[in-house]
């Protein structure tokens, strides 16, 4: 079944698709009066709607049923050093997939595609759209906040609380995902329920970075003894996180 996103999808009745959804509703994927389709307004409502009008600018829906999803028990934030080419994009879009709840890029000294402030809220527009994306394709209800680039340092001073908040790290002693979630678990007598994870770029983030960050209360945790793409590390610590989370639902 096709789905489509439409922020504003509040009504009991009927639903018009934006122009760029209709666009490719009509023109794309070709949707037909009658087809029954799933309309996602990215904070937690799924329409099961039936075309009811359709032309190459517009498509109208009715609803047939509606279901509110509740979000994650939980808040998890990705905050990942802008890799070269397009894989950010790719990794916006497997972050959505396991169910993060924010993303901010972040521009590390050894990032190679810096971004300056006048291309930051395009290119934020840019990766939200991906998220969007990533929403409609696998029936996540809920839509990720995507944030503009920033740097470390900038992150810091907003100075954002979490319960668990980790970087994966390649310097000794690092930790197991784990031995810092069964720790937690032990002195509060519950699971986290906000965790954000920091990705350094290729070349990962620099000892001073490092320093810093982990001054501020952040943990390292190991990836094992290989060393691995920024992409993979993103994945792979974002599917041990949401492991170590919901196993506590």
């Amino acid at each position: 079944m096709h789905r489509f996103y439409l922020p504003e999808a509040k009504s009991e009745t009927s639903l018009t698709l934006t122009e760029r959804e209709a666009h490719h509703a009509a023109n794309v994927l070709r949707i037909r009066k009658g087809e029954i389709v799933t309309v996602l307004n990215g904070t937690g409502a799924e329409f099961l709607c039936e075309a009811q009008e359709v032309s190459k600018r517009n498509v109208t829906l009715a609803i047939r049923e509606k279901k509110t999803v509740a979000p994650l028990p939980y808040q998890l934030t990705l905050l990942q050093a802008v890799p070269k080419g397009k894989l950010m994009e790719t990794i916006i879009q497997k972050a959505t997939e396991l169910g993060v709840s924010r993303i901010v890029p972040l521009l590390t000294e050894r990032v190679i595609t810096q971004v300056g402030d006048d291309r930051a809220e395009e290119k934020r527009e840019k990766w939200q759209q991906v998220a969007i994306e990533a929403i409609k394709q696998c029936g996540q209800p809920w839509l990720p906040k995507v944030e503009a680039p920033m740097t470390p340092a900038d992150f810091l001073r907003r100075g954002n609380n979490f319960d668990l908040p980790l970087i994966a790290s390649l310097q000794f002693g690092s930790q197991h995902p784990r031995a810092f979630f069964s720790n937690y678990r032990e002195m509060n007598q519950r699971a986290p329920k906000s965790v954000c994870i920091w990705v350094g770029p290729e070349g990962d983030f620099t000892p001073a970075e490092v320093e810093q960050i982990i001054a501020s209360g952040v943990m390292p945790i190991t990836l094992g003894r290989l060393v691995l793409r920024c992409e993979t590390a993103a994945i792979y610590c974002l599917s041990v996180i949401s492991y170590e989370l919901q196993s506590e639902e």
